[in-house]
């Protein structure tokens, strides 16, 4: 039977069962009589709806609250029990592994560290040995937490590069920066696993996945038009607005800011990367004389030279010129590169994450505001805000998790059930709806 409009009634009622869940996860708990008029369904409908999720365990009472002359009225939430999401992070020096219930209370994390040889920074990211860290970690967490995998509405994962999608192969990885060439990561991970069929893996840039959880619970919320960045070994970032539907990563970090300038590690010379990413950042320290620490990563590294630079008050010690006069270079680059980005988006806000940028937003994030308001067109840049993300370095991973949990919403709350050939992933749609505000 089909409606009007050409949706069926069971299209109609995955919708008002989409409505309802969203409405109550972001805004609730509400009561039932709340709950019609936020979203547009008549009193009867919401009784059914809200019964049918009760019955389900999706709903479930979260006390009461008092009503004008009459009785009480009871309180609805999403129950946090009803279900789990994975987030992975396939990071610069490790990969994070969290699950989180409904709520995003985190349940078990585990992480695998990456390589960090000099001698070939592409080992680090052998694509068997990514896939088998992600698999041994989603086996960890599930084992520490007691929950069954039964239980699980997905695995969302974040990875540096551009994530093709169509055909057999799912989720495909362009990451020419980590010498990863059409890597079919969705269904590597699915030949070998241990995973239920109707648990799907949801794949995505990690700037983008960082940019979906500020926006849903983070500095974005409120804005419909906003730029991050993911700032680490190498730096991009992902816009989100309402034009732009669930959001789209750019490869900010490949726009060329010097003609014939540095080698990047794309493989190219001149892209913002070469000059502002950790790893680049910390070359430059090194060429002109200064003395990163051997044998650490890139994270510990960056805090010495951040220590260098600005030693704390008291400490005694000469500040380290070479370190400042290199990190006042970088927040010119960054500011030149902000600008890029104010003039081709106009967005709201510009907001930072990643472990490097959380690092060097606290020290220097006013500068790089100064330099990117001197580049950028006067009229864009009064109306941006620039600031650091709120979420913390675990961002990306509260973000990749959301993937199936949007794709959950959009079925109505239903499971997947099939998982291959879908022509548009149920959590893109879901993003696309988001009514976080």
């Amino acid at each position: 039977m089909s409606a009007r409009s050409g949706r069926t009634v069971r299209d109609l009622r995955r919708e008002n069962r989409t409505a309802v869940l969203q409405r109550l996860y972001f805004d609730g708990p509400l009561s039932r009589l709340a709950l019609g008029p936020a979203i547009g369904l008549s009193s009867g409908s919401v009784s059914n709806v809200v019964a049918e999720l009760v019955a389900e365990g999706l709903v479930e009472e979260a006390g009461s609250v008092d009503s004008v002359g009459g009785r009480p009225r009871t309180l609805l939430r999403v129950s946090p029990a009803s279900g789990s999401m994975i987030g992975v992070d396939v990071g610069e020096t490790r990969i994070r592994i969290e699950l989180f219930d409904l709520a995003f209370n985190e349940l078990a994390r585990a992480e695998r560290p990456l390589s960090t040889s000099e001698t070939d920074r592409h080992a680090r990211y052998e694509v068997a040995l990514v896939v088998r860290h992600i698999q041994d970690g989603i086996a960890e967490v599930l084992d520490r937490a007691g929950v069954s995998a039964d239980r699980l509405l997905g695995v969302g994962i974040g990875v540096p590069g551009i994530v093709a999608r169509g055909g057999r192969d799912g989720a495909v990885v362009h990451g020419q920066t980590i010498g990863w060439d059409a890597v079919p990561l969705e269904r590597l991970l699915r030949e070998s696993d241990s995973l239920p069929p109707s648990v799907p893996y949801c794949i995505d840039n990690g700037a983008k996945t960082l940019g979906q959880a500020e926006m849903w619970f983070g500095a974005g919320r409120g804005a419909d038009n906003a730029v991050f960045v993911l700032f680490g070994s190498g730096v991009g970032a992902s816009v989100i607005s309402e034009h732009m539907g669930s959001g789209q990563s750019v490869e900010w970090g490949h726009l060329t800011v010097r003609v014939r300038g540095r080698r990047c590690r794309c493989g190219t010379h001149g892209c913002l990367e070469a000059y502002a990413g950790a790893e680049a950042l910390l070359d430059r320290w090194r060429e002109a004389g200064g003395a990163p620490p051997e044998g650490t990563d890139e994270e510990t590294a960056l805090t010495a030279m951040l220590a260098a630079a600005y030693p704390p008050p008291g400490a005694g010690e000469p500040h380290d010129e070479v370190a400042r006069a290199v990190l006042a270079e970088t927040a010119e680059y960054l500011g030149a590169g902000f600008a890029d980005l104010i003039n081709l988006f106009q967005p709201e806000r510009i907001l930072v994450g990643g472990w490097a940028g959380l690092q060097l937003g606290s020290r220097f994030l006013e500068d790089v505001k100064a330099h990117a308001t001197a580049y950028a067109l006067r009229h864009p840049a009064a109306r941006t805000v620039v600031g650091l993300g709120t979420l913390g370095p675990e961002a990306v991973t509260v973000g990749a998790a959301i993937l199936p949990l949007a794709g959950f919403f959009a079925r109505g709350g239903r499971r997947a059930e099939v998982v291959r050939d879908a022509p548009v992933p149920a959590w893109r749609a879901a993003l696309r709806g988001r009514v976080a505000r």
